[in-house]
């Protein structure tokens, strides 16, 4: 989908605006039409900033299913509780947007006290770009001849952007030098080495490694270090004590390269910047992580899970890190499941299994399948069990086991929980934002 239109940003005084508040008005306006999936089939085209004076309800079936949903609630409260974690844990976050592509959202997240975003790919950066983000951290390796460009040209045209892009590799840097000079381009980009792990995947190596590309960088004319970072989040098993232990590990290599680059003068700037990158374990990064040096640091970090959660993979991870945070975090709820999928019985053909009208092109299915939460049939919310399963999944299908009992019927709804939120709001292009009695309140674009 084309990435909204939005004013010069080389007319825009950097000291007279926010350098994190975004333009919405574009994506407010965007028209949703019937050919949507999840949009109603006769309803007249709405703007988004309109869909929540349409009346609609889920539950109701006022929206076709399957249809993929935010809980208004659950969202606010996430966003609280993640402010409040990093603001009494001394650290700052920017979230990875990749989760969402949904700048809505974005704004949300920085209004809550983000610092800036996180993204993945270029194309993600120049779209929030333009809709006025200024604190960016590109959590991935530039190596195409066209997004160095691009990196470059954002500088250049864009007052007061800040843009950290990773660093793991001589050759990279070689790359990126050579595609700067040749375009006589005379900016530095600013770069964070990345730390990895043996058997990972991007990342230095070693210490050694690490130094030496670091010593590179400082003298380089095209980039500048501007901190070190990492992604602990390949680490992770589920075994807490295990976890902690691995994460603590890679935060003191990443402490280990900062300390000896600061010793050698070689940062740029007048801060460092720290930063990890995962949701399954931030609560061991924001511990272990932050530290002191010659100028002020500054530990960021990139989890991008958190506002939407789940039900499954990061909620079982969830339970570990309110443990691992002490009373204070284990006396209150932990983060919520925001994204829900509702759909439709359309077969019951043998006992025991229902076939769901839900699929691999609805919901993710990388990490767990949807699990199943409620029921609604014709006399409204009946009770759901844990034995209720969804065991396979095609495209279109599901297939959902339960006990021998009540049995859901032909045309019955079924509320499913996911598994993993970054390979779900890839598949939809808006969602609706609905309230505790799945009243329609708003809307969200994505931008895959």
């Amino acid at each position: 989908m084309p990435a909204p239109d939005t004013p010069d940003p080389s007319t825009v005084d950097p000291n007279t605006v926010d350098p994190n508040v975004l333009d919405l008005s574009t994506i407010e306006q965007f028209v949703l039409t019937p050919e949507l999936k999840g949009y109603p089939h006769d309803a007249a085209p709405r703007a988004i900033r309109d869909i929540g004076s349409a009346g609609w309800n889920v539950l109701r079936g006022d929206l076709p299913f399957p249809v993929a949903l935010l809980k208004r609630s659950a969202l606010d409260h996430n966003l609280a509780w993640m402010a409040d974690f990093t603001r009494e844990s001394g650290v700052l976050i920017a979230p990875h947007g990749k989760t969402t592509m949904a700048p809505q959202l974005f704004a949300q997240q920085l209004a809550a006290g983000a610092w800036g975003m996180t993204l993945a790919t270029m194309q993600q950066v120049s779209l929030a770009v333009r809709l006025g983000l200024r604190r960016v951290i590109l959590a991935n390796q530039l190596v195409a001849r066209a997004d160095i460009l691009q990196a470059a040209r954002l500088l250049r045209d864009t007052p007061g952007l800040e843009l950290h892009v990773l660093v793991d590799s001589m050759a990279q840097l070689a790359l990126i030098e050579g595609v700067l000079a040749a375009d006589a381009h005379d900016c530095r980009l600013l770069a964070m080495i990345e730390c990895g792990i043996d058997g990972g995947r991007t990342g230095c190596r070693s210490v050694a490694q690490a130094m030496a590309l670091a010593r590179a960088i400082a003298g380089s004319s095209a980039v500048a270090l501007s901190g070190i970072e990492c992604y602990e989040g390949l680490q992770v098993t589920g075994h807490s004590a295990t976890d902690a232990a691995a994460v603590t590990g890679l935060m003191q290599v990443v402490q280990q390269v900062a300390r000896q680059c600061d010793a050698e003068g070689l940062f740029h700037g007048e801060e460092i910047v720290l930063s990890a990158g995962g949701s399954a374990a931030f609560d061991v990064v924001a511990r272990t992580l932050p530290m002191q040096l010659s100028r002020p640091v500054r530990t960021i970090l990139r989890s991008g899970c958190y506002l939407a959660h789940d039900s499954g993979f990061y909620q079982r991870f969830m339970e570990d890190i309110r443990a691992r945070s002490g009373a204070r975090w284990q006396e209150r709820p932990g983060l919520q499941p925001a994204l829900e999928i509702w759909c439709q019985v359309q077969s019951q053909p043998e006992p025991g299994l229902a076939i769901l009208a839900l699929g691999k092109r609805d919901a993710s299915f990388d990490l767990d399948l949807p699990m199943p939460f409620a029921w609604v049939d014709a006399a409204g919310r009946a009770p759901i069990g844990k034995d209720w399963t969804i065991a396979k999944m095609n495209d279109q299908h599901a297939y959902l086991r339960f006990p021998p009992g009540p049995a859901p019927a032909v045309g019955d709804l079924i509320g499913c929980g996911i598994s993993h939120p970054c390979t779900t709001f890839d598949k939809w292009r808006w969602l609706p934002v609905v309230d505790d009695s799945y009243n329609v309140r708003s809307a969200i674009q994505t931008f895959f």
